[in-house]
């Protein structure tokens, strides 16, 4: 075998373990809480790997069968609110990454903010926070949040 046939096989193997790589090294949505947890249990609790499910591109992680099974019939229902961004950064046209520990469940819906200060602007007027994020989200939902 030739140095450059060594050379050229040596990249493409760099290449394709770093293509690996940075796909195994996606985070879960909800930083891997169980979505059903927190209209369950009342509290988000830590998921794990031998209860996944996907749901529009996101993976979601559960902690047991019955949840991922749950989420798996209706995840429209269990799904955080915007993809799991802060709901009140959707409200003002912006993509926060929210703290899945600060949370609200409004009329059967998880939203999450970015953090409690967030939220406590977001909860001065739920109702009109969501009816301008739910105006927002259609228009922003694709866009890179660094673009916002």
């Amino acid at each position: 075998m030739t140095i450059s046939k060594l050379i050229t096989m040596s990249i493409l193997l760099i290449f394709s373990s770093l293509a690996f790589g940075a796909e195994e090294s996606a985070l879960p949505a909800i930083r891997g809480f169980d979505p059903v947890s927190y209209h369950t249990i009342g509290r988000p609790v830590m998921g794990n790997g031998n209860h996944v499910s996907t749901y529009k591109g996101q993976q979601y992680l559960f902690i047991s069968k019955a949840h991922k099974s749950k989420f798996d019939r209706d995840p429209a229902k269990y799904a955080p609110a915007y993809g799991g961004w802060c709901a009140y950064g959707v409200a003002v046209n912006k993509k926060f990454h929210a703290d899945p520990l600060v949370w609200e469940i409004v009329e059967g819906k998880l939203y999450l903010n970015l953090d409690n200060k967030i939220k406590g602007i977001w909860a001065k007027n739920i109702s009109k926070n969501i009816e301008k994020a739910d105006k927002a989200w259609p228009k922003i939902e694709e866009k890179p949040a660094a673009s916002l």
